[in-house]
């Protein structure tokens, strides 16, 4: 009997319809002796109807409301799931993020997680249920609802999986795994079959949305085996595993972009130690990621100094960089949310050199400028203009042959 954790995101439970397929899918799953732990999002828009709600009342609020407020979209999911089952003579029971024992640190609508506490989780499936529970949330050391932000169910069921020791974490989504580039930009892309959780992880934060990043980074540090598959159907979906366990690795194995991107520059930064410290401590403390940073290049000892941070941060990120701008006396800043990010990620770069000349080769053949490069061992990111993406996703996809078999 194999113990499975299974995710069902927004597009899967978007209506009762939808959650009836989903319960006689999880009863089909389950008389094939499988125990099953299934993790749901909110339904369809239920997020977003919820934060037009709130901004009604005004635009500023507390996160602690917010996370009380958001998380009633999941429980919502699961419980209209477990009465689904039950109709069908099929035992389940819902849970809360907190009963499920899911402990998260005290940062609101950004929580992570901490632990999990699992006999409830255990006490139930010994019973014969299906557990079903809400994703995105857990508790903090305070006794608060926390929320995980952006993507959060995923990392919820990845942790379960984890601390549950399940063979697989199944994540059921509206596509039929994680392809080559987007497959509304490139009718080539193909379908991979098995991609190592480090390639994941890059795609996830370079902008594939089929799995949340730090989902793939729990997956990747506790060795958990992931399937993205769609929910629609009954195909096979992309196992996502260690590099070892793969046959082969592609030089590149897909193109990643994403448009939630802004980009921040200061000029005539003083070339002095600390400095950048000073910049980069103050978005740290307000929780403000940095991605990408290049410093340009010296004169009569200034700098410029440019980053780029998620887009929707910009409101917040602007004045505490402005109060910088005059503590560590540089000229000025410029901002915009006009360039977005193309990404080509691939194990098989590491010993393969060229991959990266490649690359500007292709942008380059298309016309493509670009603003800002970043590389790692398996990745190399360029900012562009973003009315430039669906052309550069294009252009790599052809330069690197990707609709080709393996």
């Amino acid at each position: 009997m194999a113990l499975l954790v299974c995710k069902f995101g927004g597009s899967s439970v978007a209506s009762m319809d939808k959650i009836k397929n989903v319960a006689l899918r999880l009863k089909d799953m389950q008389s094939q002796g499988n125990e099953l732990v299934v993790v749901v999002s909110a339904m369809g828009d239920t997020t977003d109807d919820l934060l037009a709600l709130a901004a009604e009342i005004g635009d500023k609020f507390s996160t602690r409301e917010m996370d009380m407020l958001l998380a009633t979209g999941e429980q919502q999911s699961a419980a209209l799931l477990a009465l689904t089952l039950n109709s069908m003579k099929c035992p389940a029971v819902s849970l809360c993020g907190w009963q499920a024992g899911i402990r998260t640190d005290g940062v609101h609508s950004k929580a992570r997680i901490t632990g999990i506490k699992a006999e409830r989780i255990n006490n139930e499936l010994a019973t014969g249920s299906i557990v079903v529970i809400a994703g995105f949330q857990g508790i903090s050391p305070q006794q608060n609802i926390t929320t995980l932000g952006r993507g959060g169910s995923d990392t919820s069921a990845v942790a379960l999986a984890a601390a549950l020791g399940a063979e697989r974490c199944l994540i059921f989504t509206d596509v039929n795994g994680v392809y080559t580039a987007d497959p509304r930009i490139v009718k080539e892309a193909r379908k991979i079959d098995r991609i190592s959780y480090e390639e994941m992880l890059e795609m996830a934060s370079l902008g594939a949305g089929v799995l949340q990043p730090r989902a793939a980074e729990f997956a990747m540090h506790y060795n958990v085996d992931v399937e993205v598959l769609n929910s629609f159907n009954n195909e096979s979906g992309t196992i996502i595993t260690e590099g070892s366990k793969m046959e082969k690795q592609r030089i590149v194995s897909g193109i990643a972009h994403d448009l939630n991107v802004a980009r921040i520059a200061l000029f005539d930064v003083p070339d002095q130690p600390g400095v950048a410290m000073t910049i980069f401590k103050v978005l740290a403390e307000n929780k403000i990621n940095v991605d990408m940073v290049i410093q340009g290049g010296m004169r009569s000892n200034r700098n410029d100094i440019a980053f780029t941070i998620e887009s929707d941060e910009l409101e917040k990120a602007l004045p505490l960089v402005n109060d910088v701008v005059m503590k560590i006396g540089a000229s000025g800043m410029s901002y915009g949310k006009d360039v977005a990010k193309i990404s080509i990620v691939g194990a098989g770069m590491q010993s393969n050199p060229g991959v990266a000349a490649a690359m500007f080769e292709a942008l380059a053949d298309a016309n493509i400028n670009i603003h800002m490069i970043s590389t790692s061992e398996i990745k190399v990111s360029c900012i562009i203009d973003e009315t430039e993406v669906n052309k550069a996703v294009q252009a790599l996809h052809n330069k690197f042959r990707l609709e080709e078999a393996e």
